[in-house]
């Protein structure tokens, strides 16, 4: 009876030790391996047995984290106000160094996300954030990335999610693209009215040239005119072209 309770505690402990020596790692996780406190590898995927007492084992999943940022108040450059808010996406690329150089390095990350937007965006005007966020994506990646990769993290992409405005300042942006377009009209129309004149000046050297193409151009008015059967006009004919007309017929 003693013995059979022995052999069943003795099994026990032994699976009980199995258990905490046997560690199975799938394909997008390592496991950063400490023994007596001291790093002794990263291990995975897979099967991985481990000594329990001597050795311990911390997960590091290997795949790409999306991170949202919280909404950030910035000042631009211009001195505008605005909430910004974005995503970043990184992964761990040395499991050995995001669990030893950095406590926590989800929290690490996300904290440096909220400075570097708030320091990157603060050195652009309020038209760069609304234009060229493409830029400034890349900005803010470059800069965090070369931050993270002391604690083994690569930071592939970061996105500017949205800009919000005041009431005020959106009215003032309204405000300026109206004007804008006016300039705009302004600039066309004072184009045709210079293209315009360029063709009237063209007309009128060809017409001084030959004093007939004028007389025609009044018959051809006339005619017209008298399209409209409703309308009667009075419509005066120089002397001089009949003059010149005639001249020139009896010669």
């Amino acid at each position: 009876m003693v013995w059979g309770v022995s052999w069943l505690g003795l099994l026990f402990i032994t699976v009980v030790v199995l258990i905490a020596a046997v560690y199975i790692f799938r394909e997008y996780e390592r496991g950063v391996v400490f023994t007596l406190g001291r790093f002794s590898g990263v291990a995975g995927p897979g099967l991985v047995l481990i000594v329990p007492g001597i050795q311990q084992l911390v997960r590091v999943d290997l795949r790409t984290v999306v991170l949202e940022v919280p909404t950030q108040d910035v000042i631009s450059r211009d001195n505008v106000s605005v909430k910004v808010s974005a995503v970043v996406y990184f992964r761990v690329t040395d499991p050995k160094k995001a669990i030893i150089e950095v406590a926590n390095y989800l929290n690490a990350t996300s904290q440096l996300a909220q400075t570097m937007l708030r320091s990157v965006l603060g050195k652009h005007q309020l038209d760069d954030m609304l234009a060229e966020r493409e830029r400034l994506n890349l900005d803010i990646r470059q800069a965090l990335d070369a931050q993270t990769d002391s604690w083994g993290i690569k930071v592939e992409n970061v996105e500017i999610k949205q800009v919000d405005l005041t009431e005020s300042m959106i009215r003032a942006i309204a405000r300026q693209a109206e004007a804008e377009r006016e300039r705009r009209a302004k600039v066309i129309h004072s184009e045709g009215e210079l293209q315009a004149s360029e063709k009237l000046y063209e007309a009128a050297r060809i017409l001084a040239q030959e004093p007939q193409a004028i007389l025609l151009r009044y018959l051809e008015t006339l005619t017209v005119i008298g399209a409209d059967k409703n309308t009667t006009v009075v419509f005066p004919l120089p002397m001089d072209l009949l003059a010149s007309f005639v001249n020139k017929k009896s010669a």
